[in-house]
């Protein structure tokens, strides 16, 4: 039977509990053991995929097609693991659930209640993930704080599970904030002693402790909240701010993190190999002392809010590292660019990206600086959206098609070169409906998508409803647009790029490749934008610019 770890957090929300638990899990696979992870979010959502990116940072994509919280890339990230949709859920599916089995008269006309009910469908959420991953190892982070009322139905239910399955078998981590006050020159304590007292009158009481503040939690600090909040002293931590989150677990190992953690489990003490995470973050380091930088911009519309386009950031970050390559990634407003100023914002990129999105706000801003890509010879990637943005200015400067948009922008375009997919145009409802998950695309040799993957078949996740439409796709592709990439049965273009001969490197994708970039292991579209990018700041070939191992 798998052991369990709940991560809860205190204080304060956005401390990093998942940066936390993700470390830990990092660390435990590296002593050999079997890892995976969950979220529990205790909004009333059904899921993430209707959510504002500026209330909530990204969606992640997991390969069977769920739409989740963005810790779930941060998991996916440090443990290498594919996820599923049994890795995150929300009091929203849970009362979905629950009301939809009442309707059916499941409950043969019973009482349905926070309790026992709604625990009892959070405990068989936390026993789903353990049968489904066959893990050693079961880390749930709690979304949210302790003692927001939300939550409660939660903290309950973990209280529960912890009592049915067994002390030893379960540990529980609160993460709270132990700030510093400048006026005193001190850390404060209390603020973490009352977030204990709040979780211990719920009936919990924490295994572990994890001080997160932006200066250091001595001995003597740490020792006081072992004292005031009934846990030993070396049951104590300290995370305080680091260079990068991807140093966090090496900062919690030093202390004996995950020793103390599989000592309270009961878990052989294996020596813990992490030689694979530590080159990374030597090279990562390495990269970032560089006085020179690679400038790359991603042009977008949740400007405002860098969690929007995480998983992007991270992918590039990724792809600089391998090449021992500082990258500068600046976020610009497509909104706010225009023939204009376009010059003036983009003129010193070496590499130009347009993400993913939805809705008209920022288009034509995203057209024009595709253009600037194309006319001047920058590297471009373009990611869903980028890629349909990329479609529309081809066909209106090169194709000769004025105001070729996609019908979700102008229904009225005369030119619909992007059109809603045939089974995607009955659907109304919201949530779960897009096309979403790993889909196959089938890559033309010879070209630039197929020389970065190195395979002809290649599997990447979605999450669109429009595409380009097949009634421009001999138009486009005669004006000198390459189809590189099909969905295997010939239907829906997955990929398109310039001839090298017209280009240095142009290539998109109706896909979100970031979400399956690894810190040792980048997104292949990922690694070659970043190259090229390299090559067009250092005036290279871009095959001459090698890895940081081959140099």
């Amino acid at each position: 039977m798998a052991k369990h770890i709940f991560v809860t957090g205190g204080v304060v929300s956005s401390l990093g509990k998942g940066i936390t638990a993700a470390s830990l899990g990092r660390l435990l696979k590296g002593r050999g053991y079997r890892v995976t992870m969950q979220k529990a979010d205790p909004y009333l959502n059904v899921d993430p995929g209707t959510m504002s990116p500026f209330q909530h940072g990204e969606v992640f994509v997991t390969e069977d097609g769920y739409e989740s919280d963005l810790d779930l890339g941060h998991y996916e990230r440090f443990i290498d693991e594919n996820l599923t949709r049994s890795s995150n859920f929300t009091s929203g599916a849970i009362y979905q659930e629950l009301i939809s089995r009442e309707r059916a008269g499941d409950f043969l006309g019973g009482t349905v209640q926070v309790i026992p009910h709604v625990t009892d469908a959070i405990k068989e959420r936390f026993r789903r993930v353990e049968e489904e991953a066959g893990a050693d190892v079961v880390i749930t982070e709690l979304g949210g704080t302790v003692g927001d009322i939300e939550s409660q139905a939660f903290v309950e239910a973990i209280r529960q599970f912890r009592n049915e399955k067994g002390r030893d078998d379960c540990v529980l981590i609160h993460v709270s904030l132990v700030p510093y006050i400048a006026a005193a020159h001190e850390v404060k304590t209390k603020p973490t002693q009352h977030s204990v007292r709040e979780l211990r009158s719920l009936g919990l009481q924490p295994d572990f402790i994890v001080c997160r503040s932006d200066h250091e939690v001595d001995a003597s600090i740490r020792a006081k909240i072992a004292s005031f909040c009934d846990v030993p002293a070396d049951h104590v931590f300290e995370n305080s701010d680091c260079p990068s989150i991807y140093d966090v677990p090496a900062h919690l190992a030093a202390q004996g993190f995950d020793e103390k953690v599989c000592e309270r489990l009961g878990l052989e003490p294996r020596a813990c190999h992490m030689e694979g995470w530590y080159a990374f973050t030597d090279a990562m380091h390495a990269a970032n002392a560089r006085a020179d930088v690679t400038r790359i911009s991603v042009v977008g519309k949740y400007t405002q809010l860098p969690d929007a386009y995480l998983s992007v950031i991270e992918a590039l970050h990724h792809s600089g590292v391998l090449f021992g390559r500082h990258v500068d990634i600046r976020l610009v407003d497509g909104e706010a660019l225009d023939e204009k100023n376009v010059e003036a914002v983009l003129g010193d990129s070496d590499g130009i990206l347009v993400p993913g999105g939805f809705g008209l706000r920022g288009i034509e801003g995203k057209i024009c600086a595709v253009r600037r890509a194309r006319e001047e010879r920058v590297p471009y990637l373009g990611v869903c959206l980028g890629l349909q943005v990329a479609v529309c200015e081809f066909a209106r400067d090169v194709c000769g098609l004025p105001g070729a948009s996609s019908a979700e922008f102008d229904p009225d375009t005369p030119h619909p070169v992007i059109d809603i997919m045939a089974d995607q145009a009955t659907v109304t409802e919201k949530g779960g409906t897009m096309r979403l998950g790993a889909y196959p695309c089938r890559l033309e040799p010879g070209t630039l998508a197929a020389e970065a993957y190195g395979e002809p078949l290649v599997w990447e996740r979605h999450r669109h409803r429009y595409e380009v439409s097949n009634a421009y796709r001999e138009r486009l592709a005669a004006a000198g647009l390459r189809i590189s990439g099909l969905s295997p049965d010939g239907r829906l273009v997955e990929m398109v790029e310039l001839p090298e001969d017209v280009h240095p490197w142009f290539v998109a994708s109706q896909a979100h490749p970031e979400f399956k970039s690894r810190p040792d292991r980048p997104a292949p579209l990922f690694r070659e934008f970043v190259r090229a990018a390299i090559a067009h700041h250092e005036g290279r070939d871009r095959h001459d610019v090698e890895p940081v191992e081959g140099e």
